[in-house]
C-alpha cells in the first residue's frame, strides 16, 4: 500500500506543480506540488524498504528461514 501511495501522491504533485496554472491568494499551488512529489518519491521508497525486508525475512516459529523451499 505504501507503493502506491506513493505514487498517487508522485502523480497529484507533479499535476499540481506542472500542469496547473491557477493563481490562489491563499496558497502556492506549485510549492504544494513539490511537496507532495518529495513526500511521493520518500513514501515510495519506504515501501520499497519495507518489501525487500519482508521479502529477505520470514519467521516462522520466530526463526529466520530462507525463502527458497526445494
Amino acid at each position: 500500500m505504501t507503493i502506491g501511495t506513493g505514487i498517487v501522491l508522485f502523480v497529484i504533485g507533479a499535476i499540481l506543480a506542472f500542469a496547473i496554472n491557477v493563481e490562489v491568494e491563499w496558497a502556492n499551488l506549485d510549492m504544494i506540488g513539490y511537496i507532495l512529489m518529495v513526500a511521493g518519491a520518500v513514501a515510495f521508497l519506504i515501501g520499497l524498504v519495507m518489501l525487500l525486508v519482508r521479502r529477505n525475512r520470514r519467521t516462522v516459529d520466530g526463526r529466520v528461514v530462507d525463502d527458497d523451499v526445494v
